[in-house]
């Protein structure tokens, strides 16, 4: 397994893909919204196994020089448990250090806290509902 930064139109069909895969379809959202208005301002990176299929998946961006933010973080169902997004976190929290970030925020699903939590990560508030079931929680990290 490894972290790249998809790179070509085949990659980032994988990349994209298995985003929709993992976060929207199970709660029947239409393909599309997937997407971010901002992912073009964004570093993707995706755990790619020894064939060089997608794995995982999550995004970084800069929400100020100092604050990253993870968001669209998603495993395939097939390989959760493992720790692999664990590779993803520090992947993406390296790329924000040499930018010169110095904290990490995300907005965590309910049932990833605790995944999360291993990684370092503490809850700030408890905020909005996705999809009117879907419980999120701010959390952050210091670098």
């Amino acid at each position: 397994m490894q972290v790249i930064e998809p790179a070509t139109p085949e990659q980032f069909k994988q990349y994209y893909q298995l985003r929709y895969d993992t976060l929207r379809k199970p709660w029947d959202q239409p393909k599309g919204s997937e997407r971010a208005e901002d992912d073009e301002q964004a570093i993707h990176a995706m755990l790619v196994d020894d064939a060089g299929e997608a794995v995982g998946v999550c995004r970084l961006h800069l929400n100020t020089p100092q604050e990253g933010q993870i968001r669209f973080m998603g495993v395939r169902g097939d390989k959760q448990g493992q720790r692999l997004g664990d590779l993803l976190i520090s992947y993406l929290e390296d790329r924000a250090r040499q930018f010169g970030a110095t904290s990490m925020t995300l907005q965590a699903r309910e049932n990833a806290v605790n995944f999360y939590r291993r990684n370092g990560y503490e809850i700030v508030e408890k905020t909005y509902l996705l999809f009117g079931s879907i419980q999120h929680y701010k959390m952050a990290k210091q670098l």
